[in-house]
């Protein structure tokens, strides 16, 4: 599904040496870092946390937020008939959700391993392997656009991401993004109580990267803080209309990276955006 959820738990067979540092890091090398890391570790991935995703179900972060429950696409009849852009898709599970309510997704992802899990999966859904930040779609193509953790925590120019589904929405479009809660870049990435202390300044906005040997960098990604996001939604062309911050639900015992119900019940660990196409 998401290009998402973890900072940590990260490592392939290809990155076991891999050094993890806080530098510059510009869209070629996030694009380029966060497709072959996807491609390597998406057969992990899956394995791990398929089930939890489920195959044909829309979910919005580690705390299990439904988009059958949410509605922050809109109400689910009335998705029946629209076109949408799933973006960072994954194996498109969100996408067969969309599909089994009539809407007509496409599902797009910078990893071609990621979708061939989709079509592991099968359905009618159209899969298309591009980056978020050069959309292979005319202009007005789409009536919605949604990502759940997907390419936007790995680009280096969100607004870049933003203005290109501003383009391909037509008037009125919403678009709605999960990210990774930006308090979380304070603390360690860690479940247990030694991820609540603060090590980091909520305000320093420098990447974090994993490099090999090299230096060549083969995992990205990057913080904006709260407001940040905001200015970028709105210089992206979209007005926010909701700011989601999903609370940690009792049902939910599982940890993933640094989610866990610990720090859930304390600090948010998702932020979803909720925008609409301003004309």
């Amino acid at each position: 599904m998401n290009q998402e959820y973890e900072q940590d738990d990260r490592f392939g067979t290809d990155e076991d040496e891999a050094e993890a540092t806080r530098r510059d890091a510009g869209d070629a090398e996030s694009s380029r870092a966060s497709r072959g890391w996807w491609d390597r570790n998406a057969d992990e991935y899956q394995n791990d946390h398929g089930a939890f995703l489920g195959d044909d179900r829309f979910v919005w972060g580690p705390e299990g937020l439904d988009e059958a429950e949410a509605g922050l696409l809109g109400p689910a009849e009335e998705l029946k008939g629209l076109d949408v852009l799933e973006i960072g898709a994954g194996a498109a599970q969100c996408s067969r959700w969309l599909a089994a309510r009539g809407a007509r997704p496409v599902a797009l992802d910078l990893s071609h391993r990621q979708l061939q899990h989709a079509l592991r999966i099968g359905g009618e859904v159209p899969l298309v392997e591009a980056d978020a930040g050069a959309l292979p779609f005319r202009d007005g193509s789409f009536d919605l656009a949604c990502s759940a953790y997907g390419a936007v925590p790995f680009v280096a120019d969100p607004v870049r991401v933003f203005r290109e589904v501003r383009r391909v929405l037509r008037p009125g479009g919403r678009w709605v993004f999960s990210v990774t809660h930006p308090i979380r870049w304070a603390f360690p990435d860690e479940p247990g109580p030694e991820g609540l202390s603060v090590s980091a300044s909520y305000f320093d906005r420098t990447p974090y990267v994993e490099q090999d040997a090299a230096g060549r960098a083969v995992y990205v990604e990057h913080h904006r803080t709260l407001g940040d996001r905001v200015r970028d939604v709105v210089a992206g062309g979209f007005r926010l209309l909701d700011l989601v911050e999903p609370e940690w639900p009792a049902w939910n015992s599982q940890e993933w990276g640094g989610w866990s119900p610990l720090r859930g019940n304390l600090i948010p660990g998702t932020a979803i955006f909720v925008c609409e196409r301003g004309d």
